[in-house]
Formats: C-alpha cells, sequence, structure tokens
C-alpha cells in the first residue's frame, strides 16, 4: 500500500532521457518544485536525464531561478513547447538562440491538447491562433529556427479555415495536489488552483507513461472524500512529500485561506492604489466593465483593474475570472497571479478555456507591449526577449469586447496628477505605438473583420480600433496633441474630433463607478462560431 510513496530523488529516477515531460502550475500556483529540484540535481550530478521534451501550457517559474527556470541547462532539454515563457529566462535563453528546437503555441491550445491527447485524438482543431504568429502562413509559432518541424497546420473544416495542432505522446506527468492518501489518491484542497491535473495525468497514462505527484501531506487510505479527488489513485504511479519551502500555495505566499477558499476574506481587505499612470488606466479600463458580465483581467497593468473595482465596491457587480480557472472574486496580481480571493468557482484550466474561446467573456482587459497603424498588437516577442503569448491569444480572439492597457510610452516615465489634469513631466524612453509590430499577437484585421469593439487604453489618450485603422477617440486634461500624443507615434492615428477623458480618472478619492456602471445588453448577444466571438 506504501509502495507508491518514493523520496524526490527516486521519482526523478523514473525520467528516462528523451522522455516527453509535461509539467503543472501557473506562475508558481500547482508547480511541483520539488520534483524539479530533484530532477536538476540529478541531472547535475550525472548528466541525466537529458534530450527532454518539456511542454508546458502557463508560464511556471518566478523570472530568476524557480519553476522551469531549473531545466534551463545545456543538454537537458532538446525541446519545449510552452504557451507562456516570460517567466522562465534560462529556459528562453536556451529557445531564442536556438539551442534547443522551442515552439510558443497559446496556452489554451495546450491545454487542450492534453485533453484530447488523454481521449485518443490525433490533436486540437481550432481558429485560436489564426492571423498571428502561430499561424503556419507566418511563423507557425517557431521560437527559433532550430524549430524546424511543423506543429501547427491550417484544414478546412465545415467550409472555413481552422489550424489543425497536432498530438504527441506524453511519457511522464509531473503534477502537484495538497494530500494524497497512501493508494496515492491525491486532493488539492489547500491549493488555489487545479490546473489540468487530471487531464495531464489521464493523457500520460492512456500513453503508456508515468504520473508523479508531489504533495505536502500523506493519509490513510480511504480518508479522503472522493469528491474532493482531483486525480484518482489509478492514475499515479508515484508520490512524493515535498519540503514546506518546495510546496508553497504561491511563489509569493506560503499559504493564505482566502486562495484555497478555506476562509473568506473581509470586504476591507486591501488598500486604494496610489493615484498614479496605473491607477489612471485601471480607472479607465473599469468604465468599460459590464454589470452582469464575465470579465478577464491580464497579468500586469489589468491587474489595477481588480483593485479599482474593489475602491469603488463594485465587485459583486461583475464577475472577474483569470484563464487558470478561478470565477468570481477579486484576481491577485504580481507572483500570485492566478489565484483570487472570494472567488466563487476554481475550475480545471481545460474548461475556462472552453468557456473562452466559445465567446463567453464580455470583457477581456490586456497589456499592450506595441501597437502598430492597424491596431496589431504584440506582446510575446523583443528582440532576444521571449515573452510568449500564454493565454493572450485565447483571450483577445475571443472575447466580445477587449481594452489593451498600458502606458503611453515605457522607461523613465514620469507624470504630474493634480487638480483633475496631467502633466507628462519626463517622456518614457520607449514608444509604444510603432511602425510595425515585431511579432503579431492580436490580429486587427481579424478583430475589425468580426465586428470587435476594440480600445488601447493610455494614462494621457484612449484609441478606437475601426475598419480604417486606430482612431484617437479620448485625450487627457493637461496634455497637448501635438507634443505629448502624436510627436510620440510612429505613425499618424485617424483624428477626427476626440474627447476629454472622465476627469474623474485624474483626482483623488472614489470615482462613484457603482452609479453609473451600465447594463450589459445580453438579449442582444450573438452566438459565434467556436474561438471566434463576435460583438
Amino acid at each position: 500500500m506504501h509502495e507508491k510513496i518514493v523520496s524526490a530523488a527516486q521519482a526523478a529516477a523514473l525520467v528516462a532521457s528523451g522522455d516527453t515531460v509535461c509539467t503543472s502550475g501557473f506562475v508558481g500556483i500547482g508547480v511541483p518544485e520539488e520534483l524539479l529540484v530533484a530532477l536538476e540535481d540529478r541531472f547535475l550530478a550525472t548528466g541525466a536525464p537529458r534530450d527532454l521534451t518539456l511542454v508546458f501550457a502557463a508560464g511556471q517559474g518566478d523570472g530568476k531561478e524557480r519553476g522551469l527556470n531549473r531545466f534551463g541547462h545545456e543538454g537537458m532539454v532538446r525541446r519545449a513547447i510552452g504557451g507562456h515563457w516570460g517567466l522562465i529566462p534560462k529556459l528562453g535563453r536556451l529557445a531564442v538562440e536556438g539551442r534547443i528546437e522551442a515552439w510558443n503555441l497559446p496556452q489554451g491550445v495546450i491545454s487542450h491538447l492534453y485533453r484530447d491527447i488523454a481521449a485518443g485524438r490525433p490533436g486540437v482543431v481550432s481558429k485560436i491562433g489564426l492571423d498571428t504568429f502561430v499561424d503556419p502562413r507566418l511563423e507557425g509559432g517557431r521560437v527559433s529556427a532550430a524549430a524546424a518541424e511543423e506543429l501547427v497546420s491550417l484544414v478546412e473544416l465545415a467550409g472555413e479555415t481552422h489550424l489543425f495542432y497536432r498530438g504527441f505522446p506524453i511519457d511522464v506527468a509531473l503534477i502537484r495536489g495538497t494530500t494524497a492518501d497512501e493508494r496515492g489518491n491525491i486532493a488539492m484542497e489547500r491549493e488555489a488552483l487545479t490546473l489540468d491535473c487530471f487531464a495531464m495525468a489521464s493523457a500520460a497514462r492512456n500513453c503508456g507513461g508515468r504520473v508523479i505527484a508531489q504533495v505536502e501531506r500523506v493519509v490513510a487510505a480511504g480518508s479522503l472524500d472522493p469528491r474532493q479527488v482531483v486525480v484518482p489513485a489509478a492514475l499515479v504511479d508515484a508520490v512524493v512529500v515535498a519540503r514546506p519551502e518546495h510546496h508553497q500555495q504561491t511563489f509569493a505566499t506560503a499559504y493564505s485561506p482566502y486562495f484555497s477558499g478555506e476562509a473568506r476574506a473581509p470586504l476591507a481587505l486591501g488598500s486604494p492604489m496610489p493615484l498614479s499612470e496605473r491607477k489612471i488606466i485601471a480607472r479607465r479600463c473599469a468604465l468599460e466593465l459590464p454589470a452582469g458580465g464575465v470579465v478577464n483581467l491580464g497579468i500586469g497593468m489589468p491587474e489595477g483593474v481588480a483593485a479599482v473595482a474593489a475602491e469603488e465596491r463594485v465587485l459583486d457587480r461583475v464577475t472577474l475570472t483569470a484563464e487558470p480557472g478561478v470565477i468570481g472574486g477579486w484576481p491577485a496580481g504580481g507572483l500570485d497571479f492566478g489565484a483570487a480571493v472570494n472567488t466563487d468557482a476554481v475550475v480545471a484550466q481545460n474548461q475556462q478555456f472552453d468557456f473562452y474561446d466559445g465567446g463567453g467573456l464580455d470583457l477581456a482587459v490586456l497589456g499592450m507591449a506595441e501597437v502598430d497603424p492597424a491596431g496589431n498588437v504584440n506582446v510575446s516577442r523583443f528582440g532576444g526577449r521571449l515573452a510568449g503569448a500564454g493565454g493572450f491569444i485565447n483571450i483577445s480572439q475571443s472575447a466580445r469586447k477587449v481594452v489593451f492597457a498600458g502606458t503611453f510610452t515605457a522607461g523613465g516615465l514620469a507624470l504630474a496628477v493634480a487638480d483633475g489634469r496631467l502633466e507628462v513631466v519626463r517622456e518614457g524612453r520607449a514608444p509604444k505605438f510603432v511602425e510595425r509590430v515585431e511579432q503579431l499577437t492580436f490580429s486587427a484585421r481579424r478583430a475589425a473583420a468580426a465586428g470587435k469593439t476594440v480600445l488601447y487604453v493610455t494614462e494621457r489618450a484612449v484609441f478606437r480600433l475601426t475598419s480604417d485603422g486606430v482612431v484617437l477617440a479620448e485625450i487627457a486634461p493637461g496634455v497637448d496633441l501635438e507634443r505629448d500624443i502624436l510627436a510620440h507615434m510612429a505613425f499618424r492615428p485617424i483624428v477626427h474630433e476626440p474627447k476629454s477623458m472622465d476627469r474623474r480618472l485624474f483626482e483623488s478619492g472614489p470615482m462613484g463607478l457603482a452609479e453609473d456602471l451600465r447594463e450589459a445588453p445580453r438579449a442582444a448577444r450573438k452566438h459565434p462560431s467556436p474561438g471566434e466571438a463576435v460583438a
């Protein structure tokens, strides 16, 4: 009965050179860190396992040493297929330099691949990724020339063009839970997310591979509530009890009962954001929140929208979500991103992307790094820096309305806000509105053809996507059109008669958003085809 309970070193010995290994995790949530440490230690000591194929849906790291950065050693990985790369610079460097074969595919597609591999299907057929860098007519998701194989192809189905993402056998699934019983049943009661653990375990099992689970404790056989078991013992080959330092709930928080749902946080949790460019942008995005609607908030600048919604006491008027599976409550930020306080539900990541891809989001607020005259957006690749798309492609392509949020320029930007007006004290070094995006992560042409509402929100101006290009729609009070906006754009937007941005954005104290939060016109919604939402 105890034969499945092994040491981390024994578990690492089950991974053979050349294996295809998938790992659970989102930033630091659900990352089997003890297992990753053991594999790194074994490789550094013995040179094995080597030439692994690594598969991961979400970013799994802290931007430094933890998570999949532990696989960033020459020879340990031969191929990597990942959704988000920004938090794993050690592995990303090998990919960009062509020292490993690497692909960047949409996070939701990889999440669905686990499920479809488990079901014995040949792969995932989806519209997600069309007309972006994932499309084989552009880059096919390749990170460098070393990735010569075609993992993505075009297929025609029911008279429409789709992408086919080819499946592959999985030899090892590394997953994480909270509690294992002596038989190997895995519960996740203290985890902030359940992610794709069941789908990954099913895929590995049905491919004849192994499932290794990291937990924080082992209990007697038969003592777990079967409704709490996420991965049943029949799928699990080995269980490792992790050291506490390698089993934090997130990479920022050892454990919070609010993230696990063990307790509800008081409404007064947290303090208002200071009045800065971040808050101005978050406030302007919050003006787009639809009462009764379902919203996704991306990492970075969009995280501030949740804080504004909390300050304005409107969290109960909308349902905020994050792509790894939280629905409702207050999404966390930073290295806690992916968790949520006072959430209504936590679902599997592949289920969340089913809902997203089918057009379930009324609004998505996402970051932006580069915008071109057509309205295309790049968030995934900047010279030698590989950020990766993560869930951005799924979300931006499928949401009914998309708001891209970011400062007008980056790097050293300094502003002054007083008396409801904005002054640019020092301009940022790097412009964001460029002549040509380096990589096409969001296709403006596809969005415009679908009639999607798309805004680009900065601290000093708001732009709107039209079929003719980007239109300047709003200007902050105190900002000069020529000096502060047009002079720092590589192209001239369409300018008619832009209106002034709401003065409340630039004043201290709550905006009174609860009073004017509008009701979403649910009856007017159309039903999009899968993976292609319409306004």
